[in-house]
């Protein structure tokens, strides 16, 4: 998934809205940001296949330390401990912990049997929504969309550069993900890894977005 993962942070506003996007967005993005540089590492392997479904032409060869269902839980603790550790707060340490395990969710529905439950173990899992380009823009969308529909009421009034901030950033999100459903695949596995690491983008467009420290 894309935008789904944008939708999960965007709608986690409506649990707590003391935490920024930008810290929501790292959350969810989390194991996304972690994986390119794994692939750059030589440590997790990923192959250009076009066609190999409808919606990606990714191969996940192999992923275990960035998107193995244990490493995952892992991640999401480590990232809860941290925050808590850093503003003592329990209740957004857990919201932010479950939106890193939430990216593997979205991912197990979305993607090809390729998800490993734990490292070592020949196990993958995954529901392959992929299959079907229109089923994949109804179920992303949606949840996209509902997404946006808890943050802005969770927002509330606020002036109209909040407004332009964040429906810039929801087109924005709009156009990459279109482009990338009906665009070329990317040139290499190194050009793929490298523009991944353009997510940090959106980090920080949410802290834009939110103006706020957490």
């Amino acid at each position: 998934m894309f935008i789904g993962h944008f939708g999960a942070a965007m709608g986690a506003k409506k649990i707590d809205s003391r935490i920024s996007l930008g810290t929501l967005i790292l959350a969810s993005q989390f194991i996304d940001l972690l994986w390119p540089v794994l692939v750059l590492l030589g440590i997790e392997k990923v192959k250009i296949e076009p066609g190999n479904t409808p919606v990606s032409p990714l191969n996940f060869v192999s992923y275990p330390y960035s998107h193995s269902l244990l490493a995952v839980v892992v991640w999401g603790a480590l990232f809860a401990l941290v925050y808590f550790l850093l503003k003592k707060e329990i209740k957004g340490a857990l919201l932010l912990g479950a939106l890193v395990i939430s990216h593997w969710v979205l991912d197990f529905i979305s993607h090809a049997p390729d998800l490993l439950i734990i490292p070592g173990l020949n196990l993958k899992v995954g529901l392959g929504l992929w299959y079907s380009l229109p089923l994949t823009i109804i179920v992303e969308g949606g949840i996209f969309a509902a997404g946006i529909y808890f943050f802005v009421k969770a927002s509330g009034k606020r002036d109209s550069k909040f407004g332009i901030r964040f429906w810039s950033l929801v087109i924005f999100l709009s156009i990459i993900y279109l482009s990338n459903l009906f665009g070329p695949p990317p040139p290499s596995v190194e050009d793929m890894a490298y523009a991944t690491l353009a997510l940090w983008i959106f980090v920080l467009w949410g802290y834009w977005i939110d103006r706020v420290k957490n």
